[in-house]
């Protein structure tokens, strides 16, 4: 299916938020996540669902000031 991650167009074979974030070698946790403008809570990325023309955004903290 196609999704769109971060503003990039992926096609993955991913059914939850998890498997996407495990194919993409990104570790749960350390970053936060929102798919089609609503935040996900970490607890439920194994059960949200990712479905066709998903847009989910992934973002890690950054350090600086």
């Amino acid at each position: 299916m196609n999704i769109y991650l971060n503003g990039n167009l992926l096609t993955t074979s991913a059914k939850t938020l998890s498997e996407l974030l495990k194919e993409q070698n990104i570790d749960s946790t350390v970053v936060a996540t929102a798919m089609n403008g609503d935040f996900v809570p970490r607890h439920v990325y194994e059960t949200t669902a990712v479905t066709e023309g998903s847009k989910i955004e992934i973002l890690s903290p950054m350090q600086g000031g």
